[in-house]
């Protein structure tokens, strides 16, 4: 089974998504997601320039083999440009593996451990009552996990809350970045009167998570997390920048408010010591940033072992190719914890043929064999590319600040 093909499409139905499409002697096709938000182009040229070159004449049924060589042979490993691409194939062999077996990819993980996959969904709003409304309106979709966020009084824009008119909160139009204002003062107030109020509200009944996005220093963090103990949350997620992963011993130290962190991770190394330490609750690491459904299983294999439980992010930002990967994994793993999902914007849907289902909070990757979605080269065309940058993030007085 000779891979003969292997080309990149960059397209811009609705958001930026880079689609790698890798064809066989037997007339087999799979697909990968190769999107990295705000540098699609970057992982683009990896994969044109560098990998799909080695991969034709590969024996596509080689996944284990494959992943080796690119990741290995490349030298200059991990980082997220490399790390995607990697991804893109890995997802790309698993997807005409499936079709070669005429099985989704998840019953050649293992079959399923389950019968669906939890999901949580995002609410929010320019003010609590407009945040109450949004929440409400998911749980009369089902949803049994919500993410909240809201405006912070006083500052000119938060993280989370969707521009007027429906647009989305990234990334900024045009071809710079652009700035938002940052004060963790107010933040530290409003946040724990925020989910307050949605508890008074709603009650107890549904899963709570918040994002924190990076924000906070480690003891800042620790004092949200000890003011949203009795909020019972899910999680709060990505407290402070997890480069130092150290860091999170303070947080651990003086709160039990679990910890989410990981969307920003390539590899198992970047969470080792998080995972064997347990210092957090819920790994967030991505099939499409993190090497694959290959490398993405070790990961959620090592936290198994520390009693540590999955929880993918799944923004709009990854094409419907990712988050089927990221089902069948889901589905296949005994830690598995919950699944972002934020949907995709129209005309998504003219490029993306999708077999999985969405009923009452919980996503099912379906039984089409592969990964179970289909895409259409020709509807891509017509959307081409749309440079856009994420922003940036500085603090009141012009410091640059995490975003």
């Amino acid at each position: 089974m000779r891979i003969i093909d292997a080309r990149v499409v960059v397209s811009s139905p609705g958001r930026n998504y880079v689609t790698l499409i890798v064809e066989t002697e037997d007339g087999l096709t799979g697909i990968g997601d190769a999107t990295l938000n705000g540098r699609e182009l970057a992982v683009a040229s990896y994969l044109r320039d560098h990998v799909c070159p080695l991969l034709i004449g590969r024996d596509a049924r080689r996944i284990e083999d494959t992943w080796q060589c690119l990741y290995r042979g490349a030298y200059w490993r991990r980082g997220p440009v490399t790390m995607t691409a990697v991804a893109a194939v890995d997802v790309a062999l698993w997807d005409i593996k499936g079709k070669a077996a005429d099985m989704p990819v998840y019953q050649l993980l293992g079959g399923a451990a389950r019968d669906g996959v939890m999901l949580y969904t995002h609410a929010s709003g320019e003010t609590l009552a407009d945040l109450h409304e949004d929440f409400q309106a998911h749980l009369d979709q089902g949803f049994k996990a919500i993410r909240v966020q809201s405006a912070i009084p006083g500052l000119e824009k938060t993280y989370g809350i969707p521009a007027p008119g429906g647009e989305i909160y990234e990334p900024a139009s045009g071809s710079r970045p652009q700035e938002d204002r940052w004060d963790t003062a107010p933040y530290l107030d409003f946040a724990p009167q925020m989910v307050a109020s949605i508890r008074e509200e709603f009650g107890y009944g549904t899963h709570l998570l918040h994002d924190v996005h990076h924000r906070l220093s480690p003891i800042e963090a620790a004092r949200l997390g000890k003011a949203l103990e009795p909020h019972r949350m899910f999680w709060i997620e990505d407290p402070t920048p997890a480069e130092d992963q150290s860091a999170f011993r303070t947080i651990r130290q003086h709160t039990t408010t679990p910890l989410a962190v990981g969307e920003v991770f390539n590899s198992i190394w970047d969470c080792q010591q998080l995972i064997t330490e347990r210092l957090i609750d819920y790994i967030r690491a991505s099939v499409s940033h993190a090497g694959g459904i290959t490398h993405l299983r070790r990961i959620f294999a090592l936290a198994d072992l520390y009693g540590v439980r999955s929880g993918s992010h799944g923004a709009g930002d990854l094409s419907p190719a990712s988050f089927a990967a990221a089902l069948h994994v889901d589905m296949s793993i005994p830690n598995f914890g919950v699944q972002e999902y934020m949907g995709h914007r129209p005309p998504a849907d003219e490029v993306f043929s999708v077999s999985y289902s969405i009923s009452e909070g919980h996503a099912h990757p379906g039984d089409a064999p592969g990964i179970g979605v289909t895409f259409d080269e020709e509807a891509a065309a017509r959307h081409p590319y749309d440079p856009k940058y994420l922003p940036i993030n500085r603090r009141l007085d012009g410091t640059v600040h995490d975003w």
